[in-house]
């Protein structure tokens, strides 16, 4: 439980503190950042398989709906990161932590549209104090908090497909920048061939970060795996929001990104939703796992 735990936070604080790596890419576009990771992850990911000699799934590639249902969730990975590192670059690394409070939310309800799965009333309730938070941003800002929205549908989607998706964290993240790597390749050798890259031009530590997107991206998501085998899904849920508050803190107190008090508001209506959903599910699994004590003794 205790190195569950260990694997789970270390997941969610490399998670949040990713704005500092891209922030520290001065130069780089954030569409040439986004090609350098995908092009790295996979040479890392390939190197994690070589070692692990975990080949067995190739095998699957012949099957082509599972072709079809990563090439879709590579889509959303790629939309997803992007307009992180996009948001993250433009400044706003505040409404790109609201993506990622609301995407549990967001994902809870893409359930119930597509896996028909039921909701007690009190997850309702949560949804719709949510739903009220982002109602009351919408006004406040006079516009829809597009970033946040854009952030928790790409990767709710992205969750949504690999939860139906019929390979693991590892093998099927190297799918998907499998996938990714050709288009990802053609493009950096066009802007290496047409001297519009920024790598080239960049001073060498910034070089040498660049190549190190692949064990950024997929270091986290390495730790996040051992961590889910070995924890409860309610303590993991619990856990998943270090990601985006340390995001808000960087935003707020480092770069000085404006929080005004009716934005506070309307993040604090998401806040009081979540603690409704977390409390609720903490309850029903305490319930649960009272259950077949209580019908043990009754039995005796």
């Amino acid at each position: 439980m205790q190195i569950g735990i260990l694997y789970a936070l270390l997941a969610y604080a490399i998670w949040g503190l990713l704005p500092l790596y891209i922030k520290s890419l001065p130069g780089i576009a954030p569409t040439e950042i986004l090609l350098h990771r995908m092009v790295w992850s996979l040479v890392f990911l390939g190197l994690v398989l070589a070692w692990r000699r975990q080949w067995s799934w190739l095998g699957q590639l012949r099957d082509r709906r599972l072709l079809l249902s990563f090439g879709a969730s590579a889509a959303l990975l790629c939309a997803n990161w992007f307009l992180y590192i996009w948001a993250v670059s433009a400044n706003r690394v505040v409404d790109a932590s609201l993506g990622y409070f609301i995407n549990p939310l967001f994902s809870v309800l893409l359930g119930v549209v597509f896996l028909h799965e039921r909701l007690r009333p009190v997850q309702w309730l949560s949804i719709a104090v949510a739903a009220a938070g982002v109602a009351w941003l919408t006004v406040a800002a006079g516009q829809l908090p597009w970033i946040a929205l854009g952030l928790a549908a790409s990767f709710g989607g992205y969750g949504l497909l690999r939860k139906t998706g019929a390979l693991g964290a590892l093998e099927g993240l190297s799918l998907e920048t499998l996938l990714l790597f050709p288009f990802a390749a053609a493009m950096l050798a066009y802007l290496f061939a047409t001297g519009q890259d920024g790598f080239t031009h960049a001073a060498p530590g910034t070089q040498l970060l660049l190549l190190m997107a692949g064990p950024v991206t997929a270091v986290p998501l390495l730790f996040f795996a051992a961590g889910a085998r070995r924890i409860p899904l309610s303590l993991l849920g619990l856990l998943q929001y270090t990601g985006p508050t340390l995001q808000l803190l960087l935003g707020v107190w480092l770069w000085h990104e404006p929080f005004p008090a009716q934005k506070q508001a309307g993040y604090a209506l998401i806040w009081i939703s979540l603690a409704l959903y977390a409390a609720e599910g903490l309850w029903m699994s305490s319930r649960q796992k009272a259950s077949p004590i209580q019908t043990t003794n009754e039995s005796l």
